[in-house]
């Protein structure tokens, strides 16, 4: 059995993963509040989780592992969209939700097992206030019901921090009725305006926190193996998941392992409106991005690092899946090439197990090759190429059985890898250069690796100035 170690953010130490019942593995990851476009670090969380049901799938088998994602479609700023829009709220969410599906499958991602809509659990959200009440875990304060934080006295061992202190360094909604500042709501009170449902406490809907816990335990039960998502959601949420879920079900542990990926940035900068760097999965879809290339770019970098987004990383995921769709052309899936489960299986070290398929690409091994790009979900589930990929191939076809006798870019690249190796002797490379450049202006793009040096067509490949060099 594959040895997985995942980094477990409640204990802040990587960890040997044993689920609670190999035949049935079980995982949770918050998914969106739909009310708008999933922006491009919304997706990191998507995709980590991902590689991480694939992995699991290959280790534990495909039918011994249980995938949730929630929607939650009861939240203010759905509300505060309809409001704005004179919209029904109901619309509006069920165009979000195809928004998300439709983006989220662009990326290669495959759909979980279940996704629960907050608004199909409220019978299951208030029967677990209504426990929490009875054990003395919550209290009602007019038309409220709220969380007594105190009643948990492992409060905070999440998100690393006592209550006092979070109270010091935070800033908390501090309303008349709370007993305690860091309270947090199960229910509020709804207007003759607002989605509301008929309750104990009288017409209201759920707080954001108690959703997760009530539609998790409906699926997956009181205790299962990983829960998820961006580092945003460690504090309030998931502190709160855990207080309310361990409350509700004496003597179980909520989630066993807590994975948190690390925020996105883009050239170096926050991503935010203010900056203009702000778009969303859709944005660069349209400009015509294509899923492959996201998901290369997002998987580059380890999940628990801070993503950079750049249009250099762009340009490179293109080039290097560009080359590996052709590779595998007419070739049939082998065996995964060696080191890459292991790479995965190193909590989740994605971007080592990109370097495990460069070096099978390098090698020549093809089948292999195949096989890892099918695990990594850079092919179809039926194992094919999208559009881009595709067009790539045919592409690469044109050049290599065209474009390369009529214009002799193999002579071309022999003379580019021997003014290479000229010059690591001599230290001068204006002649690399040179060629390079040239190559350039004619819309080819130059690969180099220790070995050799590959010609390609760029996007703005121009045969008149090739003909010119050659």
């Amino acid at each position: 059995m594959v040895d997985i170690r995942l980094t477990n953010t409640r204990t802040r130490r990587k960890e040997a993963f044993t689920p609670i019942d190999p035949q049935n593995v079980r995982l949770y990851l918050c998914g969106p509040t739909v009310y708008d476009r999933a922006h491009l670090g919304n997706a990191r969380p998507v995709l980590v989780f991902d590689v991480l049901v694939r992995l699991l799938r290959h280790v534990y088998g495909a039918d011994s592992v249980t995938y949730v994602r929630n929607f939650t479609d009861v939240d203010d700023k759905i509300n505060a969209r309809a409001a704005a829009t004179g919209r029904d709220i109901r619309e509006i969410t069920e165009e979000t939700v195809g928004w998300y599906h439709d983006d989220m499958d662009a990326l290669g991602t495959a759909r979980p097992d279940h996704e629960p809509r907050a608004t199909e659990y409220i019978v299951q959200m208030i029967a677990m206030i209504e426990t929490l009440i009875a054990r003395g875990n919550a209290y009602e304060a007019e038309g409220h019901v709220l969380f007594d934080v105190r009643s948990f006295p492992d409060y905070g061992r999440l998100s690393g921090r006592s209550v006092d202190d979070m109270i010091a360094g935070a800033r908390v909604e501090v309303a008349p009725f709370k007993r305690d500042p860091m309270d947090f709501v199960l229910w509020k009170p709804s207007g003759a305006d607002q989605p509301g449902w008929d309750s104990p406490w009288g017409r209201g809907r759920p707080g954001w926190h108690i959703e997760c816990s009530a539609m998790s335990a409906a699926l997956l039960g009181p205790s299962f193996d990983i829960h998820g998502g961006g580092i945003d959601l460690q504090f309030p949420h998931h502190e709160n998941e855990v207080a309310q879920s361990c409350c509700a079900h004496p003597g179980t542990g909520f989630a066993n392992v807590w994975l948190h990926n690390e925020m996105l940035q883009v050239e170096g900068k926050k991503m935010s409106k203010s900056l203009g760097n702000f778009f969303t999965v859709r944005d660069l879809l349209e400009k015509g991005v294509p899923g492959e290339v996201i998901r290369f770019v997002m998987l580059s970098t380890h999940y628990r690092k801070p993503m950079d987004w750049t249009e250099a990383k762009e340009r490179n995921a293109r080039q290097v899946l560009s080359t590996w769709y052709y590779q595998i052309d007419g070739i049939k899936a082998g065996a995964l090439p060696d080191g890459l489960v292991d790479a995965l299986a190193n909590d989740l070290n994605t971007s080592a197990a990109h370097t495990v398929l460069k070096d099978a690409a390098k090698s020549g091994r093809a089948a292999e090759l195949r096989a890892g790009l099918m695990l990594m979900g850079y092919l179809r589930p039926d194992g094919g190429l999208s559009r881009w990929a595709a067009a790539e191939v045919d592409k690469q076809k044109h050049f290599a059985e065209e474009v390369y006798p009529l214009f002799d870019l193999k002579r071309l690249a022999w003379n580019l890898q021997t003014a290479r190796e000229k010059a690591a002797i001599s230290k001068d490379y204006s002649e690399v250069d040179r060629l390079k450049n040239a190559l350039a202006a004619a819309g080819v793009e130059v690969r180099m690796s220790k070995t050799k040096v590959d010609l390609v067509p760029g996007r703005d490949f121009d045969p008149q100035r090739l003909g010119q060099l050659a």
